[in-house]
């Protein structure tokens, strides 16, 4: 697998699990609970942002273009 891929898919993963995290923190403050189907989605929708924006910037942020 290309190391780019891995690299970002490996972001999503972090995006996705703090996302959980928070979400979690933010329940058990307010005492709120979120219907499971929600937090699945909206978890998804930021594993798969976190993995798009992380594949599109580490070219920019690292200045590797040409180089991979």
């Amino acid at each position: 697998m290309n190391p780019r891929t891995k690299s970002s898919l490996l972001w999503g993963v972090v995006g996705l699990l703090a996302f959980l995290v928070l979400l979690q923190g933010y329940e058990l403050w307010s005492g709120y609970r979120y219907a499971l189907g929600v937090k699945g989605g909206v978890a998804l929708a930021v594993g798969v942002g976190a993995t798009g924006v992380s594949y599109v910037a580490e070219p920019v942020v690292f200045e590797t273009k040409g180089r991979t």
